[in-house]
């Protein structure tokens, strides 16, 4: 968060004028298309800038990272690295990379590449958008030879078994001088994945074309196609015609409706994301200068208690998420078990709580029945919220019918996803909901936080409540050096449990993933984890490689051509990156964020 930054819309235009190769859009592969519906936001396909939830989903399928979580319970496993060793210090770690594996225009990889990637993302600022704190702790990196690839770090980095960025071609990318221009309008663009993407069509859809030279072995579809959708309405009812095969973010109402529909499976998985309503605490920037419009009051922990003791979770889940959800406590979702917490004293729903504290704060009614701070300003809250979101505006009603009863008078602004991320990122708000997916290792969300993740006085930075407190920040440092399993683990709680006591940010429930596909072109796919597990957006590539086509989705029809029919699809997200590098060093794009 921080200031609000420009994008470089010049480059923007040239990458949209930018004619798509014949190749990329006529080609097309003998086989099964797996055709995704898409109702997410893609920030960028530019594996250094883009860190949506939807964009790492691509990459994934893309990009080799050194390791990866298995399928079955997200336990690590080699990838592009087939071993490793550490020294007795744990600042060196040696990764021995896996032989014969190639980029998708036949040059190998090797140990260059991965090392290559890493220092580019330590000495240039914009090539550590998405994914530098990775990279932060890193001290050097070098390749001694093709199949060895050396990291020494600053300090003991316990989540070196979980460095989730793409790596990229060096012959490709030492090319690049400008990251933030980057423009590839030649397809295909080089990989080393199952898929390589080969095309894409502006505001349509995004497409990847089987890797048959796969180290694992070649994906059993020819094809993926991410196709952009409006809403999720619209990719409902282009699943129910048989349009796309695939489709995720089901709103529960639109889940329960295909119940008992032909050939269409529903999918309920336990999601790896919380729900969150932020209260800005004071945002400011890595200098400690206040930043944003946030409200005073805010920036007393006691009101910030008071409110989250107005909310009543269980209501939400039974009634805004009709029980597809678990009921928000610790800041971690429940599907990571080994690092999920829950307060031993939770703030349950008490209004008279809530009305005591902020008596006993000195924050007291005045004649209209709105409290006042100390100095008098009425505790006016605007809470900001994704418009085109059913959630998000039925969990605003309840929560200013809630603080109502406060004496708080609440404002909902329902905007834009970009209108969002806006205000978010500049400090815009009192009250805003957010969201974030975790890893199998914690670090990622944890360090969102941090001081250290506010924006400096220039932009970056990737915060996510603008919280900056030194005993949150000791734990998580702490933790970052810590490689005894339990003893990590309890430095995670105490974090949360620190999280917590602040109030910043309030998890307010767990997400299921509410998924469904065609079963007449679909026998099955590869669920991560194995029990209540999902297909879309894994860590990980599996659904899309084990995806099992029927003989109707290899030799029947591919549906509707959406090239005839754009005005189904989303005209709210370009996609841009590979093809254009839009530049938004911002907190994020959409609620629907990096990992």
């Amino acid at each position: 968060m921080g200031r609000r930054l420009v994008a470089l819309w010049a480059v923007l235009l040239v990458g949209l004028l930018a004619p798509v190769p014949a190749s990329a859009q006529d080609a097309k592969p003998q086989g099964a298309t797996l055709r995704i519906g898409l109702q997410q936001q893609i920030d960028s396909l530019n594996p250094f800038l883009g860190y949506t939830l939807a964009a790492t989903d691509i990459f994934r399928a893309i990009y080799p990272t050194l390791t990866t979580y298995s399928a079955d319970d997200f336990s690590v496993q080699p990838e592009l690295a087939e071993k490793w060793e550490t020294s007795p210090d744990k600042l060196t770690w040696t990764f021995h990379i896996r032989p014969g594996v190639k980029w998708s225009d036949g040059q190998p990889v090797t140990a260059r590449d991965a090392a290559y990637t890493y220092n580019r993302m330590m000495t240039d600022p914009a090539a550590s958008t998405a994914n530098g704190n990775f990279v932060e702790n890193f001290d050097t990196v070098t390749a001694p030879d093709d199949g060895t690839l050396v990291i020494r770090t600053k300090t003991p980095q316990a989540t070196m078994l979980a460095i989730d960025a793409p790596i990229v071609p060096e012959h490709v990318w030492s090319k690049v001088t400008n990251v933030e221009e980057f423009t590839n309008d030649q397809m295909p663009v080089v990989g080393s994945g199952p898929f390589v993407l080969t095309g894409y069509r502006t505001e349509q859809d995004v497409t990847l074309t089987a890797n048959p030279d796969f180290w694992r072995g070649a994906p059993k579809v020819a094809e993926l196609q991410f196709i952009q959708f409006k809403n999720s309405d619209a990719a409902v009812q282009a699943l129910r015609k048989g349009d796309v095969d695939l489709v995720q973010k089901l709103t529960p109402a639109q889940f329960d409706a295909l119940a008992g529909e032909s050939d269409i499976k529903q999918v309920k998985g336990q999601g790896r994301r919380f729900f969150e309503l932020i209260l800005n605490p004071g945002a400011s920037n890595s200098n400690n200068e206040p930043i944003g419009t946030g409200h005073p009051a805010l920036k007393d922990v006691r009101v910030r208690q008071a409110i989250d003791h107005a909310i009543d979770r269980q209501a939400l889940v039974d009634r805004v998420m009709g029980g597809y959800a678990d009921v928000g406590g610790g800041y971690l979702p429940p599907i990571f078990s080994d690092y999920r917490w829950n307060p031993p004293q939770p703030r349950g729903f008490d209004l008279a709580e809530a009305n005591r504290m902020l008596d006993e704060a000195g924050y007291q009614r005045g004649p209209d029945g709105v409290r006042r701070t100390p100095q008098g300003e009425p505790l006016d809250f605007d809470f900001v919220l994704h418009g085109n979101r059913s959630e998000d505006n039925q969990v605003g009603e309840f929560v200013k019918r809630w603080l109502d009863e406060l004496g708080i008078r609440v404002e909902l602004q329902p905007v834009s996803d970009n209108q969002l991320n806006d205000r978010t990122t500049a400090g815009d708000f009192d009250m805003v909901i957010s969201g974030w997916s975790a890893n199998p290792d914690p670090d990622y969300v944890l360090r969102l936080q941090t001081c250290g993740a506010r924006p400096s006085p220039d932009g970056g930075g990737n915060t996510d409540t603008f919280l900056c407190d030194k005993q949150y920040d000791e734990l998580y440092n702490r933790q970052l050096g810590e490689f005894d399993k339990a003893a990590r683990v309890d430095l995670v709680n105490q974090a949360q449990a620190r999280f917590y006591d602040q109030a910043a940010g309030l998890i307010l429930f767990y997400q299921n993933s509410l998924e469904a596909y065609r079963t007449d072109r679909y026998a099955g796919f590869t669920l991560q984890p194995k029990d209540n597990g999902v297909i879309v957006a894994q860590q990980g590539y599996w659904g899309y490689l084990g995806a099992e086509p029927t003989e109707e989705a290899i030799n029947g029809s591919s549906g509707t051509d959406y090239s005839t029919v754009a005005w189904v699809l989303g005209g709210a997200v370009v996609l841009v990156g590979v093809v254009v590098a839009l530049v938004i060093v911002r907190r994020r794009a959409t609620a629907d964020t990096r990992e």
